[in-house]
């Protein structure tokens, strides 16, 4: 069971009594705007989705790694941040990392103390070598997170991602272990 701390956060893997929290983040329409891929918008997509994530939490190859993101003080959820395991090679895992975070949240560095935490946790206990992500270069906020913990940005794809009703273009970041801090 995964538990991390930061100065104003909890970070956890999920728990069986976390699915209403579970299900209200990822089905939230603001927050889930530029990740509509993982949306959920059913139970019963809700409850597939979230006993899938448990299921790999016992799994000795676990792929999951998006932990349940709350305030320390009023434990009130801001959302979920981690990584994904794309390929475990003979040097560390590659993983795609992301965040989902309640708009009320934004603006207020949750999202940065949280992700550089979880890169931390990445790099020193999980035996992780790269850790890719990205955004549209319209999120700015995703993008400014990115470059607060160290990303590097590798490209900048142009009307790359049909988003919205249009074409959009995307930005990729990555951070190796040996980039870390």
């Amino acid at each position: 069971m995964i538990y991390l701390e930061t100065e104003r956060l909890i970070l956890r893997d999920y728990r069986e009594d976390d699915f209403n929290e579970y299900y209200r983040l990822k089905t939230d329409s603001k927050t889930m705007y530029y990740l509509q891929d993982i949306q959920l918008f059913t139970k019963e997509e809700g409850y597939k989705d979230f006993n899938m994530v448990l299921d790999d939490m016992s799994k000795p190859d676990r792929m999951f790694y998006f932990l349940h993101t709350e305030l320390k003080d009023s434990h009130e959820q801001i959302g979920s941040v981690g990584y994904t395991v794309v390929d475990d090679t003979p040097i560390g895992k590659i993983v795609g990392a992301g965040y989902f975070i309640y708009p009320k949240f934004w603006g207020k560095g949750y999202t940065t103390e949280a992700f550089q935490r979880v890169l931390e946790f990445a790099f020193t206990e999980n035996n992780v070598y790269r850790v890719a992500t990205g955004c549209l270069a319209e999120n700015i906020g995703s993008e400014r997170v990115m470059q607060k913990c160290g990303l590097i940005k590798e490209a900048e794809h142009i009307d790359y991602e049909w988003h919205d009703g249009k074409m959009k273009t995307r930005l990729e970041y990555r951070l190796l272990r040996s980039e870390w801090r």
